[in-house]
């Protein structure tokens, strides 16, 4: 078929690949524009342009559809499908509608739960057993369209957003390349979302990463699992910030002799167990501001984190 593609991240790419090399004919692939990026904050194309430029297809990068021009050129690729893949804009009807067939969505969630920009990172906090990704027609409602496919994937006690971001972009391609002859062929039907079940995956806040310890800690291990590796999670001691990589749940009973009763935030045990509104956390794993990662047996040799004393 004759497709566009319109992705921007790392999520994506595998999608694009996976048309490829079924032997679509991609007209033009649109991203995301170019954004300032690392210490020079010189432009930088998203992951999806620079792979797209490597393999000699036509890149496009408007910032939005609202100029006529660019719906126009958009109109004029004659397309039989789009594939979109965390794209990044909202699409209006002038685009959804001109393809032959129809906009097609990967999707990092089981829809209805989940829709939105950050379903995975939501997934793990919320402490879902179980993800997956939709392959769904697309509509002018945010995440509303028909589903055509979905596949699941557990997310067990020690999936982190990286780990879940990696295996669902796999999945999707997958998914993607089987959905698309099927429903040009018209041996694939569509089915409306289910009314029940629908919540929203809000996008992430660089703020939602500081640790309170008076949460429970079940919550703040998710926490440490979902914001890996944006926007991180961590506390303040000294004066300085900590990023917390890794760490697992104690419970109370394992600490009597130091942690019941113990303000939340306290070191209750060494290496480094802190009180929470329930439990203790066990920190394992954490990083030093312009410093590498260390396990936290390491890392105490040169930083000590006396008991009894307040994290931040």
């Amino acid at each position: 078929m004759r497709l566009a593609f319109m992705g921007s991240p790392d999520f994506a790419v595998p999608t694009l690949t996976a048309l490829l090399n079924a032997g679509h004919e991609i007209a033009c692939v649109y991203t995301q524009p170019p954004r300032p990026a690392g210490r020079g904050q010189k432009d930088r194309p998203c992951p999806v342009h620079a792979f797209a430029a490597e393999r000699g297809l036509p890149v496009r990068t408007p910032g939005n559809f609202k100029d006529p021009a660019d719906i126009a050129a958009w109109q004029g690729l004659t397309l039989d499908a789009a594939v979109v893949a965390a794209y990044g804009l909202i699409l209006p009807a002038e685009i959804l509608d001109a393809p032959r067939l129809g906009c097609f969505n990967v999707h990092a969630s089981l829809l209805p739960r989940w829709r939105g920009a950050a379903p995975i990172h939501r997934a793990i906090l919320a402490g879902d057993v179980l993800s997956g990704v939709t392959i769904m027609g697309m509509e002018q409602g945010l995440d509303t369209g028909p589903i055509y496919l979905q596949g699941k994937t557990p997310i067990t006690p020690s999936t982190t957003a990286s780990a879940l971001h990696d295996a669902l972009a796999k999945l999707g391609a997958e998914l993607m390349a089987e959905a698309l002859p099927a429903i040009a062929s018209r041996t694939l039907n569509a089915a409306p979302q289910p009314e029940d079940g629908v919540i929203y995956a809000e996008k992430l806040r660089r703020e939602e990463g500081l640790i309170s310890w008076s949460r429970p800690a079940a919550e703040i291990e998710r926490k440490v699992r979902a914001f890996n590796p944006w926007p991180g999670v961590w506390f303040e001691h000294r004066g300085e910030r900590f990023k917390v990589l890794a760490a697992h749940v104690v419970d109370v009973v394992d600490i009597a002799a130091t942690g019941p009763g113990a303000r939340p935030g306290t070191v209750v045990q060494a290496p480094l167990v802190v009180a929470c509104g329930e439990d203790s956390l066990a920190v394992d794993r954490l990083q030093r501001p312009g410093k590498g990662a260390l396990a936290v047996e390491d890392f105490v040799r040169g930083y000590d984190f006396e008991i009894g004393s307040q994290l931040g």
